[in-house]
């Protein structure tokens, strides 16, 4: 059983990019002085070393590369920045050569790089020739898990199968007696959802939750997008009217979250996460929260505000996500770990407690690691709830 689950976890980590189906809508730019980067207290004055950040572009991933330029603001030069081509299945010289590039510098002794693309493996090999002193992070690898676990010294990627139990205790956490999972189809011919969604359903029943299973629309049918949402608009108050009130949703698809959120706030019902946990994953779009251009990205901001409109609409406790965006916990913490490794605090390259600390104070709330397969140096995160 446990084999089969790490086959099933390995195929998930190649497509779980293009699981959602529909891009999720980009987050706001998070500023210098996001509330969720606060310098280690023991992070140094003048470190005689370098850190470099490599993430994907703003159009190609907003949230990690907000984040590597709030680390540039707090730690200086000793943040060194670059960026993987937006086209980087077709580019990945490019992105060997934008990493060697960084690696080139002596006094760069570490590199985090989030998204870990296709193309990652190749160019920390490239790097590996010619310095085997350079830390490597990895974050939300690309490439087959066994392929990748050779190349990075730390990799983290989300456990998304373990969700799926995470996502039933977190409803019935939350008061849930009911528990409405929505897909289609295709994402149900994944083996991978399917197992995720025989997990939640398993965890379910045994919490005494009733399991609603719901074929929506794909939004890549012939309706599109607008048909998924309207149906889960029209759809979602039959079921509160059917199961009451303390029924919680979950969505496979990024299309469907803002008008889930919505009517679950309109019906009174229950929100556990969205199928990519972030705060700023639809939620500030389905509760009308206006950000201004000061405040963009500022995670407190988001967080206060959401909290404030599920005050205002009587939904204390029943609206959740995750604490931190999951790329943005994977480059400040990816940062963070490499100080501590760079200055002498981790047992060896890979410290999985040094690493769960770090995670758990970035997040304001305990989060759980686990070990893919038989690597002691690949995590699996499981992120902290967040409950407004």
């Amino acid at each position: 059983m446990k084999k089969s689950l790490l086959i099933l976890l390995a195929l998930l980590m190649v497509i779980s990019l293009a699981a959602c189906g529909s891009p999720a809508p980009a987050p706001e730019p998070a500023p210098a002085d996001s509330g969720s980067a606060e310098a280690p207290a023991e992070a140094p004055a003048e470190a005689s070393y370098k850190i470099g950040i490599m993430t994907g572009t703003v159009s190609q991933g907003e949230e990690e590369f907000r984040a590597a330029e709030n680390m540039k603001a707090m730690y200086g030069d000793m943040i060194v920045l670059s960026t993987y081509p937006d086209r980087f299945m077709q580019e990945q010289e490019t992105t060997i050569t934008n990493m060697m590039a960084m690696a080139a510098d002596p006094d760069v002794k570490a590199i985090v790089m989030v998204q870990a693309v296709p193309g990652a493996a190749a160019a920390v090999g490239r790097v590996r020739e010619l310095r085997d002193d350079i830390l490597i992070v990895l974050g939300v690898p690309g490439e087959d898990p066994d392929v990748i676990a050779d190349y990075g010294d730390v990799i983290i990627q989300t456990n998304d199968l373990a969700r799926g139990a995470q996502i039933a205790q977190q409803a019935q956490a939350m008061g849930a007696e009911t528990l409405v999972h929505y897909s289609f189809p295709r994402h149900m011919s994944y083996e991978m959802l399917a197992a995720r969604r025989d997990l939640m359903k398993a965890e379910a029943e045994k919490l005494g939750l009733r399991f609603v299973e719901e074929d929506a629309p794909d939004p890549t049918g012939d309706a599109g997008v607008p048909g998924t949402q309207q149906f889960i608009m029209e759809d979602l108050p039959r079921k509160v009217a059917e199961y009451g009130t303390s029924t919680a949703f979950f969505g496979t698809n990024c299309s469907m979250m803002e008008p889930m959120i919505r009517q679950t706030v309109e019906t009174g019902a229950i929100y556990p996460v969205q199928c990519c946990p972030s705060p700023y994953h639809a939620l500030p779009a389905a509760l009308g929260i206006s950000v201004p251009e000061d405040k963009a990205g500022d995670l407190d901001y988001i967080l206060g505000q959401i909290e404030e409109k599920c005050d205002e609409a009587e939904m204390s406790g029943r609206v959740a996500t995750w604490s931190v965006p999951v790329n943005m916990m994977y480059v400040e913490a990816g940062v963070k770990y490499a100080i501590e490794y760079l200055e002498g605090r981790t047992d060896g390259k890979a410290d999985a407690a040094v690493l769960t600390s770090i995670m758990s104070e970035v997040a304001d709330g305990e989060i759980v690691l686990e070990n893919y397969g038989d690597y002691e140096h690949y995590y699996l995160y499981l992120g902290a709830p967040i409950i407004f």
